[in-house]
């Protein structure tokens, strides 16, 4: 996203993600891959749970994640064990979402360029 930063901003859109993740661990990242969009901290996925992307871990997931030191406890600033499904949600100046995808798979994001198709719909 940080490559068709530019041209989110030359639709007069804004980018921000939002994560469950405290600053202090979302930071470092932002700065080593430059990031030049806000991360913005969603205490208790809040925000998530309104959009009914949060879910808590199941127990036997929560076990592997503590075995590989993964303490989301710590990253997330609660003991919750819950995570937000990552998603893209194109909400238009009225507050009318005009667009969202979401995917369970982490690792299945839309490509850019379907979010820019959406913004020069606008």
């Amino acid at each position: 996203m940080q490559a068709v930063l530019p041209e989110i901003e030359s639709l007069g859109a804004s980018l921000i993600v939002l994560s469950p993740q405290l600053q202090e661990f979302t930071k470092p990242g932002a700065e080593r891959h430059k990031l030049a969009f806000p991360i913005l901290t969603d205490p208790d996925n809040k925000v998530g749970e309104a959009y009914g992307l949060a879910f808590r871990l199941p127990d036997d997931l929560i076990a592997v994640y503590q075995a590989n030191g993964i303490d989301l406890a710590k990253f997330n600033g609660d003991d919750s064990w819950r995570l937000s499904m990552p998603a893209r949600i194109v909400i238009r100046r009225d507050g009318v979402v005009a667009s969202a995808e979401v995917d369970p798979d982490y690792t299945s994001r839309p490509e850019p360029e379907e979010t820019l198709a959406v913004l020069r719909g606008l």
